[in-house]
């Protein structure tokens, strides 16, 4: 199985746009299985299914960018000059007002759209990708609490609140950080099956929501009583 290449744009965005989907696709790594593996059971079978992630930060230089949360600064590990081929780019989202996509950033975007390529958007990050025009014609959401002001600015999009994340051919937008979390999370079950979701997510303490905002993605579980208890179970050697 090749290794899919992850990329991520580099500027002010919120920490958790970018952090919680790619904590939880680091979760579904082949290699991570095999480090699961040290403190409970994994079987061989399901680390077989697992994928394999590499991310890309990508800044318009390689100079050290600050985020738009807690003071955190990254360094990117590329440029839009010099950025491998993708499978996968994701726009996450900044503090919208004042804030504008750098050219080279919306030139990267409209070429990777228009190579067929996967795109994923958090939170404000649909407003960014309806800046370049890729977004004229189709159907997006975006963050719940910007999304009048969003809908007015770029009109030419079919804006919706009514779904958690929408997918558009090759876009998907997420409506918020976490919902974009649990978009990712139905991406990663569609391709790699629901056991590599569940083992990953259970890394993370994390439960996906479906695209109405439901908890129904994992199995659910019920104690002797009939109640709903904890979803996940973990597994651990014997003593």
């Amino acid at each position: 199985m090749a290794t899919v290449q992850f990329g991520i744009l580099a500027y002010a965005y919120q920490v958790i746009d970018a952090s919680g989907p790619m904590d939880l696709l680091n979760s579904a790594n082949k290699t991570a299985f095999l480090i699961n593996r040290e403190y409970g059971p994994v079987s061989d079978d399901l680390i077989s299914q697992a994928p394999q992630f590499t991310f890309h930060h990508i800044g318009v230089t390689r100079d050290p960018v600050k985020l738009g949360t807690g003071q955190m600064t990254i360094i990117p590990t590329t440029s839009v000059d010099d950025c491998p081929e993708l499978d996968i780019l994701l726009v996450p989202g900044p503090y919208l007002g004042n804030f504008d996509l750098h050219p080279k950033h919306a030139d990267f975007i409209r070429k990777h759209v228009a190579a067929g390529k996967l795109l994923f958007t958090s939170c404000t990050g649909a407003s960014l990708v309806a800046s370049t025009g890729v977004l004229n014609g189709k159907t997006a959401t975006v963050n719940n609490i910007e999304f009048d002001w969003v809908q007015n600015r770029w009109p030419q999009v079919n804006w919706t609140r009514e779904k958690k994340w929408v997918i558009d051919g090759n876009i998907w937008t997420g409506s918020g950080a976490v919902a974009a979390m649990d978009m990712v999370a139905y991406w990663l079950k569609e391709n790699y099956g629901l056991p590599v979701l569940i083992q990953a997510a259970s890394t993370l303490d994390y439960e996906p929501r479906d695209a109405d905002g439901l908890f129904n993605v994992l199995p659910q579980r019920y104690d002797s009583k009939g109640e709903k208890t904890s979803t996940h179970v973990f597994k651990y050697y014997d003593s």
